[in-house]
């Protein structure tokens, strides 16, 4: 479903992306994994077309309208409820209004309908972000750390509705994060992203077996430590 070979991406003479490669299947949650500054955010904006690379291959086999995006709070109006938010979409998908009470209530904001988006906390826009781009029932979601606004209840609740998208619909779902123990726990692959490289790739528990770091549990953030010698 997506794919991304031989990606350099350059801002004036600094190359944030060297010789990136990695594949997507259908149905899978794959991970970009990396500490701030890896470059995670530009591969993104790379696969949804709001960047384009110097060189390599890109491909997503998905329309506009197929694809899912959770980046900010963009696309937000803070003098509007959460529900006429995403009412907007709504109409525009020609979607019925119950659908929007689905989703809001998927990612918990049920009982927040009606509040100004102005008065939501940080992690509620996040969540609401995350409604506006399950809205439709995309082929792909790409998710630009999804979690890391919300307290832990709320993410493993994320946590669990991204399963069951891709469980029940199908659907393709990329995301960026730090936290290797919601990687472990959630994707089907991951891809370690180091200065902009792809330092290492694979099943999660495959990557932490090839640097015998699984002891009690599986240790992402070992890994990381071993393939560039800093910590996450």
């Amino acid at each position: 479903m997506i794919e991304m070979k031989n990606v350099v991406k350059k801002f004036k003479d600094e190359t944030v992306l060297s010789d990136v490669s990695f594949n997507i299947k259908e149905g899978e949650i794959f991970g970009l994994l990396g500490p701030s500054g890896a470059g995670k955010t530009t591969i993104i904006n790379i696969l949804t077309k709001q960047l384009e690379p110097n060189s390599g291959i890109v491909d997503v086999k998905a329309t506009p309208r197929e694809t899912g995006i959770m980046l900010d709070s963009g696309g937000i109006y803070g003098h509007l409820s959460c529900f006429q938010n995403l009412e907007m979409y709504a109409e525009f998908y020609k979607l019925p209004k119950s659908k929007v009470m689905e989703v809001l209530r998927a990612v918990g904001l049920e009982d927040s309908a009606k509040k100004t988006v102005s008065k939501l906390s940080r992690g509620m826009m996040q969540r609401l972000g995350l409604a506006r781009a399950i809205l439709y029932e995309p082929k792909i979601l790409f998710l630009d750390e999804p979690t890391s606004a919300l307290d832990p209840g709320t993410g493993k609740g994320v946590c669990k509705l991204l399963q069951e998208l891709r469980d029940r619909r199908g659907t393709t779902i990329f995301l960026t994060t730090h936290n290797m123990d919601e990687a472990l726990k959630l994707c089907d692959r991951v891809a370690l992203l180091y200065k902009g490289k792809i330092v290492e790739n694979g099943e999660p528990l495959e990557v932490c077996k090839r640097y015998n770091a699984v002891k009690t549990v599986p240790d992402l953030e070992s890994v990381f430590l071993q393939v560039t010698g800093v910590n996450l």
